[in-house]
Formats: C-alpha cells, structure tokens, sequence
C-alpha cells in the first residue's frame, strides 16, 4: 500500500496491517518516482511476462532480481554448467538450436541488460568492463558456478573479460567481436552510437522504421546467414521493441574493447574461437589473430556459414564445443 499524502495517514496504516500488506510513504511522490516504486514492487517478473507466447523456451525463463538489474534467464538441461552470453542486438533467444544440442550440461542463458528481457536498473553499465562485473554479480548471487562460458560476437569479449573475474574451466567464442573499428570508424562509430541513445525518440524511431519483416531479413542477410521463418520473426519482435534498440545503442555507445585486447596476452584460460569464412560482420582472421595473442587459446574456421552460425547450423557448431569440453572438462587422473 503507497501512501502520497504529505504526512503519513494512520487510516492507510492500519488498513495495511489488517491486509498483512506492505505500507510505503511516500510524500508528494511524483509520477516518475510512484512509476520505479511500483516498477519494484511487481517485480521483474513483468519483462517475462512481455514475452511472446511461442518465445523460445518461453517455459525455462525466469526473473532474477541481481542489483543493479532485472535479468531474465533461460535454465536448461543438467550437468556442468555452462554460460550463453549473446551479441549486440540479440538476446538468451539466439541459442535456441544450440542449447538442445548440449545435452549433459546446464546451459545458463541471460538476456544482457537493456536487451531482450532483462531490464538494465542502471543504463550507465552497458559496457564491456560494467556488464562482466554485473554478470558475476549475478553468478554470485545465483549461486551458479559456471565451469564454462560460450560467448557470440560481443557475448565472447564479455566471456574472456569475465574469466578475469571468476574462474572458468573454459572459454569459447563463436565469431568473437574482438577486433576494433579502423581509422575515422572507430572514433565515429561509438561516437554516432552514444549520440543515438541519449536522444529520447531515436530508439522508438528505429524500432519503427526498421521493425518490419522485409528490413529485418535485410539485417540478417547483411551478416551473411541465412534464418528460418522463425528466427526472423523472433529478431522482427526484438527490432519493434524500443527499449531493446535503446539498450543496444547503449552498449555500442559504452563499449571500450581496447583495455581487454591489451591483456590478450595475460587470459590463461583454455579458449576456443570458432569462426566462420562467410561471416560479413567480423572476418574469421579476427579470431585466427586473437587466437595467436592468447597463449592457451586455438581456432577452427568453418566454411561457409555466416555471422549468426550458431542458429543457422547448431549441430556443426555444437559439435565443435563437445570435442574441445571433453578434453577441457575431463577429470584429472
């Protein structure tokens, strides 16, 4: 029960406690201050709730308050627990073909702050550095202890920065964004991009602009892979949303990639970079380069397949993970 009179009501008070319910002041509350408290008291169990009916394991998620966000995560499986950490733009959703291929695990999948369903309780932590402290935050207060964290696209430099945090068993990166924007690009682009989401309409303008089947597939196609029906309609749900297209402006507009790449060299934690020759988005020499930085790091090039090879060839792609946790995850003698 909120109290907005300027002085506390006993009437309200006393009606609480005959209720067994909770009894807040708060004086002269404003509507943005009444709009976070209420916020609070549902409960992040609302952005599940946002959820389509037919989301991917829609029936595995759920809310976890974890300061400072509201996350929502997808548990599957049992066995040792491995972490999907997804790319800009995405969400837990994008490992729905892969998760059913890593039977004997329990995969942990988040939606990053800001994006798909997690709601970010502080827009200031959408970068690099901000979202591996968050997240073991969240590993800490779960009470998980994950033995490996499989990361695609900008979901692998967080994996590697968060294996600075916690100790991992393995990291895996499929397509890993470890490279920087060259020249005038990479002072423009994080630059274009902060501008972007720190102007109110921008984010509901492109969620309408480009929330549309026929731009989506162009989206898609401009990775280099190719999505069933489904997919496009999952990633068209994403696009609409423009609290999901707020929260990725803020993570281009706070990503900082050079301190990690500078400690390529320090990670001692057994990686795999799986990276693919059709991928348009971050060339495989990428991961081949980053492999040669770190020194117990290796690669594998797939043909063919694109950025978001981990949805359009899930079993391929699985396939590689198994072979590299089975040595990984062997017990010693």
């Amino acid at each position: 029960m909120i109290d907005t009179a300027n002085r506390p009501q006993p009437a309200l008070q006393a009606l609480s406690r005959r209720m067994d319910a909770p009894y807040l002041a708060l004086p002269r509350a404003d509507a943005r201050r009444l709009s976070s408290v209420l916020e609070a008291a549902l409960g992040a169990d609302m952005e599940v709730e946002r959820m389509p009916p037919d989301w991917p394991n829609r029936d595995k998620a759920r809310s976890i308050r974890a300061r400072p966000h509201d996350w929502c995560v997808v548990e599957s499986g049992t066995g040792p627990e491995i972490l999907l950490l997804h790319g800009a733009g995405g969400s837990g959703h994008s490992f729905r073909a892969l998760i059913p291929e890593l039977w004997g695990y329990r995969c942990l999948a988040p939606d990053l702050p800001g994006q798909g369903f997690t709601r970010a309780g502080n827009r200031g932590r959408l970068g690099l550095a901000p979202m591996a402290e968050d997240l073991a935050r969240l590993i800490d207060h779960e009470g998980w202890k994950p033995a490996v964290v499989i990361g695609h696209s900008a979901g692998a430099a967080i994996a590697l920065q968060l294996s600075t945090l916690i100790p991992l068993r393995a990291v895996i990166g499929v397509n890993a964004a470890l490279g920087s924007f060259e020249g005038a690009a990479g002072v423009m682009f994080p630059l274009l991009a902060r501008v972007l989401s720190v102007t109110p309409f921008v984010p509901r303008f492109v969620s309408r602009l480009w929330g549309n089947r026929p731009t989506v597939r162009r989206l898609l196609a401009s990775t280099g892979s190719r999505l069933d029906e489904a997919g496009l309609a999952q990633y068209t749900t994403l696009v609409q949303d423009a609290a999901h297209v707020e929260g990725t402006l803020g993570m281009m507009a706070q990503w900082q990639l050079d301190p990690l790449m500078a400690r390529l060299p320090e990670l001692t934690t057994p990686t795999l970079l799986i990276a693919t020759t059709g991928d348009k988005v971050v060339p495989a020499r990428v991961s081949r380069e980053a492999a040669g930085a770190m020194p117990a790091a290796s690669h594998v090039e797939l043909p063919t397949l694109g950025h978001l090879a981990h949805e359009e060839a899930a079993e391929t792609v699985a396939g590689h993970i198994r072979r590299f946790l089975s040595k990984q995850l062997r017990p010693a003698a």
